[in-house]
């Protein structure tokens, strides 16, 4: 099981990204795959699942700037991410199972500052 994590980065508040998630070692396209962070500091915190019927779920607060999407032909996943603010700052982790059950990649670092 391997993911690898790309598009972080420094961005202004009010700006935006878009993570992907690179996955191989697995079937992809029949698994639940989440996006978790973590902030310096602190825990896990849940961002949102996508699941293989294209089904989705967002932990609280994240639906209203955050969305989750999956393109099972390429194996990847991504999380765009608008109006992103300073507690925003994390790095973000591709997972699979819900809610991040398994975090397997080292993640993408993602800072938002002025």
């Amino acid at each position: 099981v391997q993911v690898v994590e790309s598009g972080g980065g420094l961005v202004q508040p009010g700006g935006s990204l878009r993570l992907s998630c690179v996955a191989s070692g697995f079937t992809f396209s029949t698994s639940v795959m989440s996006w978790i962070r973590q902030a310096a500091g602190k825990g896990l915190e849940w961002v949102a699942d996508t699941y293989g019927d294209g089904r989705t779920e967002y932990g609280n607060y994240m639906k209203d700037r955050f969305t989750i999407s999956r393109d099972n032909a390429k194996n990847t996943l991504y999380l765009q991410m608008n109006n992103l603010q300073p507690e925003d700052t994390a790095v973000y982790y591709c997972a699979l199972g819900p809610r991040g059950a398994s975090i397997p990649g080292q993640g993408t670092q993602v800072t938002v500052s002025s």
